[in-house]
């Protein structure tokens, strides 16, 4: 009888260790977002934001020693704010989602900034640049990787009146990352001893630029610049050299991406852009970043952003790591980051969520590829940009 109690005792044992194990070896499932534009014209940047979102949470619920496994949502903004503020007020109505990492295109994190505020819902940009993102409110819930188009306009300035160009004619959008882009780079132009022919706003659907061109050919510029998206700035480039505008092309970081190149063809060829962070082979874990997208078998590149909605969604992931699926207790946590460590470098936010570890890198496009100017035959002498 003692024995059979022991066996009973030792069976009942077994059966709740096991139950046990199975227990903890369970993880909480954690909901977290990713939004950005999945259609139409800057759908090529958020489609590697989104891919590199998804590997993020790949990786980390592969490791046996991550806490949670994560549930990644992904939402399309269309690069619209009226569908940004749709899309981000059903996330941010969705309790279960505890944080998300949001927009490229700088006018939907304008129209989606309140939603995030109102819901108390943390959130992390991984592209988006104009300034006001994270300036213009005291929003402690609103975080940013990348830099701001304040640092990329001063570089672009001061590197292509280095160059000894003089006269530029700027061409903008009218969404707030078009004018953002104007604002700033019309300042450090002028401290930089530039001079501005002519200011042309157009709007992000138009289809045909010959009557601000035409304005712009009579001007005689050295330069002419581009603060918007790659759908109008393939449109812009296109029409130049059909009204022969002989003019050096410098765009922003909102043209660095394959389908710049692949809409244009050789006249993307010299096209000089700016972007935040350095270039994927340089950044601490480029390498790491690389490999593993390659092995993931995605069918799109990750473009310029992906490496920041990587890095977003990791610090993400190990900050509800550290204090749990709470969103007031990652808002708090995410306030404190400082020097934290990431693929695409170090991550410290001032006291309005912004990193304020910025770098900026030059880019020309060199037989059908972006190339970083100090590794480009432009740089080097062997190629002239347009007016050198």
């Amino acid at each position: 009888m003692k024995w059979t109690t022991i066996k009973l005792g030792a069976a009942a044992g077994v059966l709740a260790f096991g139950l046990l194990a199975g227990t903890a070896q369970a993880k909480e499932t954690v909901k977290i977002a990713f939004i950005g534009p999945l259609t139409g014209g800057a759908s090529s940047i958020g489609l590697g934001g989104r891919n590199s979102a998804q590997l993020a949470v790949r990786l980390r619920n592969d490791d046996p020693d991550a806490k949670y496994e994560y549930d990644l949502v992904t939402l399309d903004d269309a690069c619209k704010p009226n569908v940004g503020v749709q899309v981000a007020t059903k996330a941010a109505a969705d309790r279960d989602i505890v944080g998300a990492i949001t927009q490229y295109c700088s006018s939907v994190a304008m129209a989606a900034v309140n939603v995030y505020h109102r819901f108390q819902l943390p959130v992390i940009v991984w592209g988006a640049v104009l300034p006001d993102i994270t300036y213009a409110n005291d929003y402690a819930e609103v975080h940013r990787v990348n830099g701001t188009m304040i640092n990329q306009n001063e570089t672009a300035a001061q590197f292509m009146t280095d160059k000894g160009y003089k006269k530029w004619v700027i061409i903008h959008d009218t969404t707030d990352y078009g004018k953002g882009h104007n604002q700033y780079f019309s300042r450090s132009l002028k401290e930089n001893g530039g001079e501005i022919l002519g200011t042309f706003g157009v709007s992000s659907d138009q289809q045909d630029f010959t009557a601000e061109l035409t304005q712009a050919r009579s001007m005689n510029p050295d330069v002419i610049y581009f603060g918007g998206l790659t759908p109008v700035g393939v449109r812009i480039r296109r029409q130049m050299e059909r009204l022969g505008i002989e003019a050096q092309f410098e765009g922003t970081s909102g043209i660095i991406s394959d389908s710049y190149i692949d809409g244009l063809g050789d006249l993307a060829e010299g096209t000089v852009a700016f972007l935040e962070g350095a270039p994927l082979s340089k950044l601490p874990g480029g390498e790491y970043f690389k490999t593993q997208y390659d092995e993931a078998g995605f069918s799109e590149p990750a473009e310029a952003y992906g490496p920041f909605a990587f890095a977003a969604t990791t610090l993400l992931m190990d900050t509800i790591a550290e204090v749990g699926p709470d969103r007031r207790k990652i808002t708090q946590a995410l306030a404190e980051v400082k020097d934290a460590d990431s693929i695409v470098g170090k991550i410290r936010f001032d006291d309005h969520g912004q990193n304020e570890v910025a770098q900026i890198t030059k880019y020309v496009v060199e037989d059908g590829e972006w190339v970083v100017w100090e590794d480009s035959e432009y740089a080097s002498g062997e190629r002239q940009l347009t007016g050198m």
